[in-house]
């Protein structure tokens, strides 16, 4: 059956997770044992300890620009309603400003280590990346004539009214910046503000040119399939210093949701562990977060899944 994911908000699980000496990696969530370990996730420490060996970054992840989250972000308290939040996950836009198609003199992106010089797209370039199309008809939205015609030679035009949701209205731009988690810590990155007139904060738009831009490096997990009862996390939610907020994809029916976690001095691995149903269950995958408490703040630490070793990238909503 195919798996649907379904994205639920459902409260945190927090947890304050025991940490083992810095450069050990030995971390994990959940009850404790008479020794202070659990041994119920005995499997998730050993996978946890192989992905963590086999991250090996390429230079780029130290002396580019790697980032950890979508190029689009917000620039303070967007004031969302449900209808302008759907619009700026879905990328419904119209612009009613002039937009530049001149490219601006490069630009720096200032990480905690240093700087880094870019090219830089234009605020049309950056504006056609932003903008994913019109909005399709929905519920709820300002209502818009579509005529049709009854069939036969003098067939009538009549006018039934449908629905359309609305797009986020662009009335300004201007060259600025705006935090970007990345490979090398929270960097103040070239960014086109856009002004919308539904939003009380600007919409930033990452205005590096692409082939400055470096991908995520290729995950490095064991081939053999992950341990019964642990499951992957999907990515990264909030990160506060040293407290960690990410999504775990569960079971419908799985219970016992427990945060799992690894801490070493060049990665952070995560996971959760599970009770699975017994019976009959929804073939259904939901996002669950949970918050874990680093020994140490997380840094230009990569946080990776794992089942998959891949790195996590940021969603902030």
């Amino acid at each position: 059956m195919r798996r649907l994911i379904a994205l639920l908000g459902l409260p945190l699980v927090l947890i304050a997770a025991g940490c083992a000496p810095a450069g050990s990696g030995r971390v994990a969530g959940g009850g404790s044992s008479g020794d202070g370990a659990d041994h119920r996730w005995e499997a998730f420490e050993q996978r946890a300890v192989e992905v963590a060996e086999g991250w090996r970054p390429a230079a780029a992840w130290s002396t580019g620009y790697v980032p950890l989250e979508a190029p689009t972000v917000l620039v303070g308290d967007p004031g969302f309603t449900a209808e302008t939040e759907q619009a700026f996950l879905a990328g419904w836009y119209r612009d009613q400003v002039e937009l530049p198609s001149a490219r601006p003199a490069d630009g720096a992106i200032r990480f905690p280590d240093g700087t880094l010089t870019v090219p830089l797209v234009s605020a049309a370039e950056a504006y056609r990346q932003l903008d994913q199309g019109d909005p399709p008809p929905c519920e709820g939205r300002p209502r818009q004539p579509r005529p049709t015609v009854e069939p036969g030679p003098d067939g009538s035009v009549s006018s039934p009214v449908t629905s359309a949701c609305i797009p986020l209205t662009v009335t300004a731009v201007k060259l600025g910046s705006a935090e970007v988690r990345t490979s090398r810590g929270v960097a103040a990155v070239p960014a086109w503000l856009f002004t919308v007139a539904e939003l009380t904060a600007p919409v930033a738009r990452v205005a590096v040119a692409p082939q400055s831009v470096t991908p995520l490096p290729e995950p490095t997990a064991p081939a053999r399939p992950g341990p019964d009862g642990v499951v992957g996390a999907q990515h990264v939610q909030t990160v506060d210093g040293a407290k960690l907020t990410y999504a775990l994809g569960v079971g419908a029916c799985d219970t016992g949701t427990t945060p799992l976690v690894q801490e070493h001095d060049n990665a952070v691995v995560v996971g959760g562990g599970v009770v699975r149903a017994t019976g009959a269950c929804i073939d259904l995958l939901k996002m669950e977060p949970v918050t874990v408490t680093l020994k140490a703040p997380l840094g230009a630490r990569p946080v990776l899944d794992v089942l998959t070793g891949r790195v996590l990238t940021q969603q902030r909503r």
